[in-house]
C-alpha cells in the first residue's frame, strides 16, 4: 500500500541525491567488506533452470525466465536473489572460515506489490561468509548483525557529516528479539503490525527465528527451506538462527525491513526443512546433494538492501527517490501530488 507522508519535504534535490547514492554505495562496502572480512567476486544475473541454485524466497515466487537458443533453447531463469550461489563460491574458492564475499545483486521481481519499499528492480549486496560448525550459534549471528548495523551507522555519520540537515534516527544499538516473543507480547496483532510495535519501541529491532510455524501455528514470514536454518533450537529456546533486521522509518511512520539475513542450513537441517515443507524433491538437485553430502562449507550470509540503504539514510519517501524502474501511472501521479519526485 502506497504511503504518501503529509507536508513531505525531500532533503536533497534529485541531481545532489545521486552524489550522495554513490557516497552511500561506496562507503558501505567498504565497511561491510572490513567488518566482515569479506571480498567482491562478480555474480550472475540469472541461472540456468533446474538446478536449485535460484533462491526460491518464499517458495511460491515465479522467477522471469527465457530459453537460450545458443545451448539447445534451455531455459535460463533471473536471480530472485544469489543465496545458495554464493555458498557454492565459497566452496569453489575455498575461502577459510572467518572470511567470505559479497557482491552486487541485481534481480526483477515482476510479483511485488508496488509501493514506497518494493520495486520491479531489486539490488542489494549479497554477502556469505564461511564459518566453523561450532559458529552455528545464536551468539555468533548477533556478532555479525552487530558489525552490519555497525556499518550502517558508519555511513549515516559520514551524511550528517556532508550533509548536516539530514539529521541521523538511528540508535546506538540494535535490540533482539524473537518472533514468537514478539506473538506473545501482540497475540491480536498481525505479524507486519508487531513488526511496527517493535521497530517504533526500539528503533531497530533484529527479529529471530523467521520461516518456523509459531505458536498460532504460523511462521512470522516465509522463508525457503533449502538456505537460512530456521528449524534449528538457539539458546534462548527457540526455533532459528536466522531472522531480519527492521528499522522505523519516521517519514513512512513503519517499520523498514534493511536486510535478512541467517545462519545456513547444515545437511540435517536441510533435510528436515525440506520435509516439513513437501519438498523433498529438492534433494536430486546439485546444489542440495552437495550440501547433503558434506561438500559445502557451513556459512553465513545474507542480503542488505542498496537502495532502501539510499532510501532510509537519505531520508526519502519513496524507493523510486533512489532507483529507477517502473510504477503505475496512478503511483506516479500521488508521488508527484505530493513532492515526491520519482527517477
Amino acid at each position: 500500500m502506497l504511503i504518501i507522508p503529509q507536508k513531505y519535504n525531500p532533503k536533497l534535490l534529485p541531481e545532489t541525491t545521486e552524489v550522495a547514492i554513490q557516497h552511500i554505495k561506496d562507503s558501505f562496502q567498504r565497511h561491510l567488506s572490513k567488518a566482515l572480512n569479506l571480498r567482491r567476486v562478480t555474480a550472475p544475473l540469472f541461472v540456468l533452470s533446474g538446478t536449485g541454485i535460484n533462491d526460491d524466497l518464499n517458495g511460491v515466487e515465479h522467477p522471469v525466465s527465457f530459453p537460450i537458443d545458443a545451448i539447445g533453447g534451455r531455459q535460463a531463469e533471473v536471480v530472485h536473489s544469489l543465496a545458495k550461489w554464493k555458498r557454492m563460491k565459497l566452496g569453489a574458492y575455498d575461502i577459510a572460515p572467518g572470511y567470505g564475499l559479497y557482491t552486487d545483486m541485481n534481480a526483477i521481481r515482476t510479483f511485488e506489490d508496488l509501493d514506497n519499499l518494493h520495486s520491479l528492480y531489486v539490488d542489494q549486496w549479497d554477502w556469505e561468509k564461511t564459518i566453523r560448525e561450532e559458529d552455528r550459534n545464536l551468539e555468533y549471528l548477533k556478532d555479525t548483525v552487530r558489525k552490519i548495523y555497525s556499518a550502517v551507522k558508519k555511513v549515516e555519520a559520514e551524511i550528517y557529516e556532508r550533509f548536516p540537515h539530514i539529521t541521523p534516527w538511528l540508535p546506538e544499538e540494535v535490540t533482539f528479539i524473537h518472533s514468537q516473543e514478539l506473538l506473545d507480547r501482540y497475540p491480536d496483532l498481525t505479524a507486519k503490525e508487531r513488526e511496527n510495535k517493535a521497530a517504533k519501541e526500539y528503533g531497530a529491532v533484529f527479529i529471530i527465528g523467521i520461516g518456523a510455524d509459531l505458536s498460532n501455528g504460523e511462521p512470522h514470514d516465509g522463508r525457503a527451506p533449502d538456505y537460512d536454518d530456521w528449524i534449528s533450537m538457539n539458546s534462548d529456546g527457540y526455533k532459528g538462527l536466522n531472522g531480519d533486521l527492521i528499522l522505523w522509518n519516521p517519514i513512512l511512520e513503519s517499520g523498514f525491513e534493511l536486510s535478512s539475513m541467517g545462519i545456513r542450513v547444515s545437511p540435517e537441517s536441510l533435510k528436515t526443512q525440506l520435509k516439513l515443507r513437501g519438498c523433498e524433491e529438492r534433494e536430486r538437485y546439485d546444489f542440495h546433494k552437495s550440501l547433503i553430502e558434506g561438500k559445502l562449507p557451513y556459512s553465513i550470509g545474507g542480503g542488505i538492501g542498496q537502495s532502501r540503504l539510499c532510501m532510509y539514510l537519505l531520508q526519502k519517501a519513496h524507493i523510486g527517490e533512489v532507483q529507477a524502474s517502473i510504477w503505475p501511472e496512478s503511483q506516479i501521479a500521488a508521488c508527484a501530488s505530493a513532492g515526491i519526485k520519482l527517477l
